[in-house]
């Protein structure tokens, strides 16, 4: 995701899970809060320094993917931008500590408790008694009754994404004096502490204009360490400066320029020397590293073998004299060695300015972490052969969890576990694998649960305008005729099948096809040049796969298709076609010939960046997708959108909230409320585990591997980059002072997390 990498609570949560098997299911693992929630598998790396050793002074700037079209973090277009600018400019109660835990925010709170629980929950606020607003006023209860309004839902001006935790409060008063803010709630709520972060000023929250449009472009009123200048669309950056009024330790920069550049361009920005900071793709890290090698004492460029070296160069121009000489000696060959001359030229040239973007990207490295998000793979539960159960549960058991993490992190030097809950990720608090519950990977039985669902191998399968798995089902059908018309791979929008046989009735492709029969993995199946069914789709629609030409293959192979009332078991992978997304592909790569080795086929199907989450994931209009969705320190109410039962709206559409892949349980819906209103953490752990067991039970969405969070940073550059869980601190981020070195964190363990960490 990097679909999605917006921070758990700047917008709704963006992504979702599926149903329970009708063969007998593992009993669930009940685990309890006995057990540890483990360790973060990698701490953060920001290049930690004291704040003595940060000089004062100075410009970071900062790349972003995006120049935000709004700063109001509750409405539906924010995005990972607004985030950062709302943490640097705007109170927050709490904030997320290195496990991922809402820690109490001195600059802003004294202290915040639970006084009361019967009749009512009551929880007193005790404010800062420094904390006031850019223009002076003191924060106060005035703000938490005016953001209480506006994220309610009873006014329907206000254009909110999200009103969670805000529709439970019954009242909120000033406590006993003007630092006290009393909050009374109708029904009980366990996550109240994920309200009021951010706390936006009144001028904001208390009309539905001010909330709607006052703060898209400006915040005239701010209460952090930072305030926002301006909001540069035309230079697209947003330039935050210290604010005057800060209370707290104050900010180590003048100004921070979080300007808006392309993925692939990051690092011609850095060599140009116009970044300090910058998320950056496994390509530009192992770029980076390598530029921050050892370099030659007498030369200072880097020890890059001898093509690299001045010494090559020299032996180069040394050779190009030597042979324009025998040509000119010899006649009849001075125009060839004339070319050749131009062609080292060339490669030299190309040499020197390796070299020169390698000595500019010598003053950086890479800080890397653990994203608090997670990859998943998504079953679309709504319809075709995904919405069996058994399927379902079949494709997620074919799947070997371990080397896919691997794939993904272990070329990093990151730890590659592979994630074992829908709802925390390894340190938290609501941390336990429940995956259990679904069982490990197994090929056998995998292939058992297809068969007890219908689907035969070397089953009839029908050619003539067969669609196969995500699409409708359609029953004209020709007879006996197939009228599709075969396309050159010129015509290929990006489609292709994977599992797919291929073979056409006529002999003369018999041979390569039983050629095709005998590999097991050649890499035509991953670049897909072999199985192309050459079947054009129109990007956004729901064609689906379609059926095989031919016959099956051999019944003796085990990668041989499954078929059912004349149609191959065939899913449609849809997956985002843009420059960051060559690690999703990769991995759908590993799952495509997984799936393969259970008989189940897949179309792959590459749609732009900007259609892939809104026109198919959230339309519903895919089988399998590879998607993101960032942890939350609040499983209870962030989670519940994403894996509540769909129900049916009033028009007699699917109201599916966040659950995007439209399967959900009563018994789920059931643990998530009851976690919701338990104030006893221990209980809310237990259900909250408990509900994630059924969840793995019902194999709608699997969670793969933590994403990697790498970072280029300027090597004098403190206490930014990879921040893994915490909130960073932006007060204390600058530049060392001359002479004075950072922190790096220890290399993280490549180990299992130890048995308590686990169901």
């Amino acid at each position: 995701m990097s679909h999605v990498g917006v921070g758990p609570r700047a917008v709704m949560r963006s992504v979702a899970f599926l149903t329970a098997g009708v063969l007998a299911v593992p009993a669930l693992a009940g685990c309890t809060s006995e057990e540890s929630a483990g360790k973060p598998l990698a701490a953060q790396d920001v290049g930690a320094a004291s704040r003595a050793s940060v000089s004062d002074g100075g410009t970071l700037r900062w790349a972003v993917d995006s120049v935000p079209d709004t700063l109001n973090t509750f409405q539906s277009d924010a995005d990972a931008t607004t985030t950062r600018v709302a943490q640097a400019v705007l109170p927050s109660m709490y904030r997320m500590d290195e496990n991922g835990s809402p820690v109490r925010n001195p600059d802003y709170l004294e202290s915040a408790e639970v006084v009361d629980t019967e009749p009512k929950q009551v929880v007193v606020y005790k404010l800062n008694q420094q904390a006031v607003w850019s223009d002076g006023r003191e924060i106060g209860a005035a703000d938490f009754a005016a953001q209480w309004r506006a994220l309610s839902g009873r006014d329907s001006a206000y254009w909110t994404a999200r009103n969670a935790g805000y529709d439970r409060i019954e009242k909120i008063e000033r406590g006993a004096n003007d630092l006290e803010v009393k909050v009374t709630f109708s029904r009980p709520y366990a996550d109240w502490k994920a309200l009021f972060s951010p706390l936006y000023p009144k001028d904001v929250m208390g009309t539905p204009d001010a909330f709607n449009d006052g703060a898209r472009r400006s915040l005239k009123v701010t209460a952090g360490p930072f305030t926002v200048k301006k909001v540069d669309t035309k230079a697209d950056q947003v330039v935050l400066t210290g604010n005057p009024r800060w209370w707290g330790a104050p900010a180590k920069l003048d100004k921070i320029v979080l300007r808006a550049v392309p993925r692939d361009e990051r690092v011609s920005e850095l060599v140009a020397g116009k970044l300090d900071l910058a998320e950056i793709d496994p390509e530009t890290a192992d770029e980076v590293t390598l530029a921050a090698a050892p370099r030659d004492p007498a030369t200072g460029t880097p020890l890059m073998g001898p093509q690299g070296s001045p010494a090559a160069g020299a032996q180069g121009r040394s050779a190009a004299e030597a042979l324009r000489s025998w040509a000119v000696a010899n006649g009849s060959d001075e125009e060839a060695a004339e070319e050749e001359i131009l062609a080292r030229e060339e490669r030299r040239e190309a040499e020197a300015k390796a070299a020169r973007r390698q000595k500019a990207l010598s003053g950086f490295e890479v800080r890397k972490s653990l994203e608090p998000a997670y990859t998943q793979l998504a079953l679309n539960g709504s319809g075709g052969p995904l919405a069996d159960e058994r399927v379902r549960r079949a494709v997620a058991r074919a799947l070997d969890r371990e080397k896919l993490a691997e794939t993904v992190l272990k070329p990093l030097g990151l730890p590659a576990e592979p994630v074992g809950s829908h709802l925390a990720l390894s340190g938290q608090p609501a941390y336990a694998d429940g995956s259990g519950a679904l069982g490990e990977q197994n090929a056998k039985e995998a292939r058992a649960l297809l068969a007890d669902a219908g689907w035969v191998r070397g089953g009839p399968v029908k050619k003539d305008g067969e669609k196969a798995a995500g699409a409708e089902k359609d029953e004209k059908r020709e007879n006996g005729e197939d009228k599709e018309k075969k396309k050159s791979e010129s015509d290929d929008d990006g489609t292709y099948i994977v599992g797919e046989d291929n073979k056409n009735a006529d002999s003369k492709n018999a041979d390569s096809k039983n050629a095709d029969d005998k590999s097991d993995d050649g890499a035509d199946r991953e670049s897909g040049e072999k199985h192309s069914s050459g079947k054009n789709t129109a990007q956004g629609g729901a064609p689906g796969a379609y059926a095989p030409k031919g016959t099956a293959a051999p019944a003796g192979s085990v990668a041989a298709p499954l078929a059912k009332d004349g149609k191959a078991l065939t899913l449609r992978f849809v997956l985002p076609s843009g420059p960051g997304s060559e690690t999703l592909r990769t991995v759908a790569d590993r799952i495509t010939d997984m799936l393969k080795d259970i008989g189940i086929g897949t179309e792959i199907t590459k749609v732009p960046d900007e259609s892939y989450f809104k026109d198919h994931i959230a339309a519903g209009e895919y089988d399998l997708a590879l998607y993101s969705w960032p942890a939350s320190a609040f499983p209870a109410t962030d989670a519940r959108p994403i894996y509540a039962k769909p129900v049916p709206a009033a028009d007699g559409s699917l109201n599916v909230a966040q659950n995007y892949t439209r399967v959900g349980t009563d018994q789920v819906d059931q643990l998530f409320d009851r976690a919701m209103t338990t104030l006893d953490q221990k209980e809310a752990r237990d259900l909250l585990r408990k509900a994630d067991s059924r969840i793995w039970a019902a194999a709608g969405s699997i969670p793969l591997y933590q994403r990697p969070q790498l970072t280029v940073a300027r090597k004098n550059l403190a206490n930014a980059g990879a921040f893994g869980f915490e909130t960073p601190v932006y007060e204390d981020m600058g530049f060392l002072e001359k002479g004075a070195q950072g922190s790096r964190p220890s290399a993280p363990s490549t180990s299992s997390p130890s048995s308590s960490s686990s169901s």
